[in-house]
């Protein structure tokens, strides 16, 4: 278990006869937030409420789940969840109801092997309520929540957390590791990501000496035909005091995290998407320090990608 930055709290479910499932995110309040969406096949909610220049600019909740546009429904439940406990935007005093803001971003999972013959009732409302109740200030990695049936190229999937810091700020990223690329050098089990490996975490596998690059045969380019069939969605946390504009930039930068752990990464086919949240007083207000975090919270991503999926394995 990996306990998340203090002032927030992650909840999953997962549904092991579907093979799908959904994490939480929450922040102990309102948090600043943007988002950044790379893949060419995204499926989300309530992005365009996260545009510079709108009424809002923080959030209640994010949502990240399996199930393709089905699992868009777990953002519904979450928002009845949060608005029962009065928590959200405030338009009116009671009996007016509140507005939590939800962003959510989902992955495709539905052609993994599970049950999906779900008719009317998607379970993922169900499991957006359980991973609300299931709050916690540590989450589980590998086939546990969004990442419980995700695939990696042609490997399992799964949900992984790493943490970064830079000047005093920490940064933690939360991904959902579902890509059509695969996080190994081709022809090895070497992560991608291997020179930003922390403590043995990805067990210590180094390249081959000598080693070449050569067409890589475990990704799932040869297997899709339609786009929106993979994606890695994810969130990157942080405890600096940033503006909604910083965030966004950090988001961006947070996406280079997948270049650096999967190849190949933003395709037509994934629907990439990272959230960046701000839930902090530290100080970070120059864009040379916003650069060292944007490069932190990249390595973050990348490490938390990789350990999704070992973890998974």
């Amino acid at each position: 278990m990996i306990n998340l930055l203090p002032g927030y709290r992650i909840g999953q479910a997962h549904d092991a006869q579907v093979k799908t499932g959904v994490t939480v995110i929450v922040p102990d309040a309102p948090a600043t937030a943007s988002v950044d969406v790379r893949g060419g096949g995204p499926g989300t909610r309530e992005i365009s409420a996260l545009q510079d220049g709108g009424l809002i600019d923080q959030v209640h909740a994010i949502v990240l789940s399996g199930g393709s546009v089905y699992g868009l429904a777990a953002a519904d439940a979450v928002t009845r969840w949060l608005g029962e406990q009065r928590i959200g935007y405030v338009p009116g005093p009671v009996p007016v109801p509140v507005s939590p803001i939800v962003p959510s971003a989902i992955l495709f999972d539905n052609a993994n092997g599970g049950d999906k013959a779900w008719g009317l009732e998607p379970p993922f409302s169900i499991l957006a309520l359980k991973a609300c109740e299931a709050l916690q200030r540590r989450a589980a990695e590998g086939a546990f929540g969004a990442g419980h049936g995700a695939t990696a190229g042609l490997y399992a999937g799964g949900l992984g957390l790493a943490l970064e810091e830079s000047g005093g700020i920490k940064v933690q990223a939360v991904i959902a590791a579902n890509p059509v690329g695969s996080v190994f050098l081709p022809g090895t089990k070497c992560p991608h990501a291997w020179a930003y490996e922390r403590g043995g975490e990805f067990g210590g596998v180094r390249p081959p000496v000598d080693y070449t690059w050569s067409e890589p045969q475990d990704t799932k380019l040869a297997f899709l035909k339609g786009a929106g069939q993979s994606t890695v969605i994810g969130a990157v946390l942080t405890d600096a005091a940033l503006s909604q504009k910083q965030l966004k930039r950090l988001a961006i930068m947070a996406q280079d995290g997948l270049t650096m752990s999967v190849q190949p990464s933003h395709t037509p086919l994934d629907g990439d998407t990272v959230f960046a949240l701000s839930l902090g007083d530290k100080a970070c207000d120059t864009p040379v320090a916003l650069a060292d975090l944007g490069a932190a919270a990249a390595r973050a991503v990348a490490r938390a990608l990789t350990r999704g999926v070992l973890a998974a394995q």
